[in-house]
């Protein structure tokens, strides 16, 4: 597993991890300490707000799990990658995709999260 996978998956985990103490340490390893994440109804800057973020999702969505349904693909230290949200029964409850941008150190700077799968591509008549 390459770096890019294992810091996209790690994230993923740690996100809907219900043990607060264990999520905010993966959030302060992987995470930049200014860093960024921004969905479509929420914001966070910083460590502490990013866990808060996270608390906010788990209250809604109890038990539940990320999981990455894509590749990665990466350039110029951004990513962009595809998830789920699996319910306690399997089933899935969200999805979407990310776009992450990384620090020079190789850790999340800034995520930006869109519901839905890609939307297809238009084209002109």
């Amino acid at each position: 597993m390459s770096d890019i996978q294992r810091l996209i998956d790690d994230h993923l985990a740690a996100y809907a991890d219900p043990d607060r103490q264990r999520r905010s340490a993966a959030v302060q390893r992987l995470w930049a300490e200014d860093a960024e994440l921004v969905d479509p109804p929420l914001a966070a800057r910083g460590h502490a707000q990013i866990v808060a973020q996270a608390d906010q999702l788990l209250a809604h969505f109890p038990g539940h799990r990320f999981q990455r349904s894509s590749g990665i693909d990466l350039h110029h230290g951004v990513a962009r990658y595809g998830w789920r949200l699996y319910a306690p029964d399997g089933t899935v409850a969200l999805e979407g995709i990310d776009i992450a941008q990384l620090d020079a150190r190789g850790r999340l700077a800034r995520v930006t999260g869109f519901f839905g799968p890609l939307p297809a591509l238009e084209t002109a008549a």
